[in-house]
C-alpha cells in the first residue's frame, strides 16, 4: 500500500498576522504612549479584544523596564496577555519619526505585537524574521514614505518574512562577553573576577576557538588542595596560608592551572531548549553559544529566563 507522503508545513509569513486594515501610515509626532494607545484601540475595535487598559499598562510597563527599539529605526512594543490565543499584530510608519526611547533617534516603522502568553518566543520569532529589513537601514524610512496601508502591506508580502520554525540559541545570545586568552597568566583572571564582578569566564585560544572556562571555583579548588577539604575543622589555619603560594606565583602560574575543559555549550543554530537542557543537566549558571568552535555569545540564566518568559 502507497502511503500518500506528508505535505511540508506551510511556512509561517509576518503578514499573515495583520492585513491593510491593521496598518496606520503618515503618523505624526503625537508621542510613544499615544500611538500605542491608539494603535491598541484600533485592534480592539476590529478583533473585539478585551481589557485594553491593561494592555496599554503592559506595554508601557515593558517599554519602561527595557525599550524595545531595534536599530534602524524600527520599534516592536509588544506585552504578552492571557485572555488572547493568537498573537495579533498593528503597524504603524512615521515619515517625521516617533520618539521611543531617551538617547535613541526616532522611529519610522512601529509593529505593535500582542502575544498569548503561552507562546514565549513568538517576539524573538519575528525579529530574527526582520532580519533582512534590519540590514537595509534605509527600509524603516523608505516604508514610512509609502503613502497608503495597501503599500505598506504589498511591501511585506512581497518581503515574505517568514517565522523561522523554532527560537534558536543565537537569538537569545548575549553576543557582548569577558574573555581571556589562554596564554594568559593567572592574575588576569583574579583581576577580572574582581574588577568585572565575575563567577566565570571563557578562554579562548588565538583563532577564537573556545578551549575552556576559568571560574571562582576552580580557583579556590587551587587555594584549597582537596587534601585540606576533607577536613571537617579549617579554623586552625586563620591567616589564609593556603592562599599563600598562589599569590607568590599569580603572574607567573598558567590559567592552565585553573582551567576547565568540560563546559556547557550549544552550537548557535540549536534550538532553545538544547540550553534549559544544558543548564538541567549541568546544574550551571551560563551557557556558551559556539559556530563550530568559535565563541559568539553567552546565555546566562537569568537572560534565559527574561527572554523565555517575559520578552
Amino acid at each position: 500500500m502507497n502511503k500518500t507522503p506528508n505535505k511540508p508545513k506551510a511556512a509561517l509569513t509576518l503578514s499573515s498576522f495583520f492585513s491593510a486594515a491593521d496598518i496606520l501610515v503618515n503618523q505624526s509626532a503625537a508621542g510613544r504612549d499615544a500611538l500605542i494607545r491608539k494603535m491598541l484601540e484600533r485592534l480592539s475595535d476590529r478583533h473585539k479584544l478585551g481589557d485594553i487598559e491593561s494592555y496599554f499598562r503592559a506595554i508601557i510597563e515593558r517599554e519602561s523596564s527595557s525599550d524595545t527599539v531595534l536599530s534602524r529605526g524600527i520599534a516592536l512594543p509588544h506585552a504578552r496577555i492571557d485572555d488572547i490565543d493568537k498573537p495579533y499584530v498593528e503597524v504603524a510608519t512615521s515619515a517625521q519619526g516617533i520618539a521611543f526611547a531617551e538617547n535613541k533617534q526616532p522611529v519610522n516603522l512601529i509593529l505593535l505585537v500582542l502575544i498569548p502568553s503561552d507562546q514565549p518566543g513568538f517576539y524573538l520569532q519575528i525579529i530574527r524574521a526582520m532580519t533582512s529589513i534590519l540590514r537595509d537601514p534605509g527600509t524603516s524610512k523608505k516604508l514610512a514614505g509609502m503613502s497608503s496601508p495597501e503599500e505598506v502591506m504589498r511591501f511585506f508580502e512581497r518581503g515574505g518574512l517568514v517565522l523561522p520554525d523554532y527560537v534558536c540559541a543565537a537569538d537569545i545570545m548575549d553576543s557582548s562577553f569577558d574573555s581571556l586568552r589562554n596564554n594568559d597568566n593567572l592574575k588576569s583572571a583574579i583581576d577580572a573576577f574582581i574588577a568585572k564582578n565575575l563567577s566565570e569566564i571563557p578562554v579562548l585560544d588565538n583563532d577564537g576557538d573556545m578551549v575552556g572556562v576559568v571560574s571562582v571555583n576552580s580557583l579556590l579548588k587551587v587555594c584549597l588542595p582537596e587534601y585540606l577539604l576533607w577536613m571537617s575543622d579549617l579554623s586552625p589555619i586563620i591567616n589564609f596560608e593556603p592562599f599563600t603560594d598562589v599569590l607568590r606565583k599569580e603572574q607567573s602560574s598558567s590559567l592552565s592551572d585553573i582551567l576547565v575543559n568540560d563546559f556547557p555549550a550549544v552550537q548557535m543554530s540549536d534550538p532553545a531548549i538544547s540550553v534549559a537542557g544544558e543548564f538541567t543537566r549541568r546544574n550551571c549558571s551560563a551557557c556558551y553559544v559556539l559556530n563550530d568552535k568559535k565563541l559568539v555569545g553567552v546565555i546566562d540564566l537569568p537572560l534565559f529566563l527574561n527572554k523565555i518568559f517575559r520578552e
